[in-house]
């Protein structure tokens, strides 16, 4: 009997290690909803749905951070889709800046292109603040989850690429968390110990309620 589990053990662990074989790929068909592991697969997919020019022109960055992210995530590229691998262009004018945010669904490098900036994360449970002034051609790693952001230190636009270990990394940015819904200026107090005239203040910048 012992022996019979054990076949079975494997058996299981080695069907579950084959199951991204089954196909080569299954392109997002987007008329459908999405599910928790992606889009359903397209039934006719040709060569354009594996490429992509959403990324060759610059993002607005004339918005309240002076910066803009154009993703090329399953959503707007549906090649992707089961893959485990995304791409968003980051543009940001003068002292454009991405806020601390997370992506609760992946990792993240980021290529800087043109320009300098200024990128960390902040670690879990010790709080160790990780920060580096990128170039040119140099790149960063964010771990999933982690609080992270990046902002232009240098003195023009600054252009990056950053790629993601998942077809959509999802997206939680901390300020408009708690200042740009209706959770309750007192309980935010509580949580932060911000006085209630600033969190009013972010409120009205970010247009939360309450």
């Amino acid at each position: 009997m012992k022996v019979q589990i054990q076949y079975l053990v494997a058996l299981s662990l080695l069907l579950a290690a084959a199951e991204g074989l089954v196909q080569d790929f299954c392109v997002a068909d987007l008329s459908l909803p999405a599910t928790p592991s992606g889009y359903p697969c397209k039934k006719t997919v040709t060569e354009k749905d594996f490429a992509y020019s959403g990324l060759a022109a610059a993002g607005n960055t004339s918005n309240i951070i002076s910066a803009a992210v154009t993703p090329a995530f399953d959503g707007q590229f549906p090649g992707v889709n089961g893959l485990g691998i995304s791409i968003a262009r980051l543009d940001l004018a003068v002292g454009g800046v991405i806020p601390i945010h997370t992506h609760p669904g992946g990792s993240e490098i980021i290529v800087v292109i043109e320009g300098t900036i200024c990128a960390g994360f902040i670690s879990s449970f010790a709080n160790t603040v990780y920060l580096k002034t990128l170039n040119k051609g140099d790149i960063m790693v964010f771990p999933q989850g982690l609080l992270h952001f990046q902002f232009n230190s240098g003195k023009g636009p600054a252009l990056a690429f950053v790629s993601f270990s998942t077809q959509n990394p999802g997206l939680q940015l901390t300020d408009f968390a708690l200042f740009k819904n209706d959770l309750p200026t007192e309980l935010v107090a509580k949580i932060t110990f911000l006085d209630v005239a600033q969190i009013k203040k972010l409120k009205g910048v970010l247009g939360g309620t309450n």
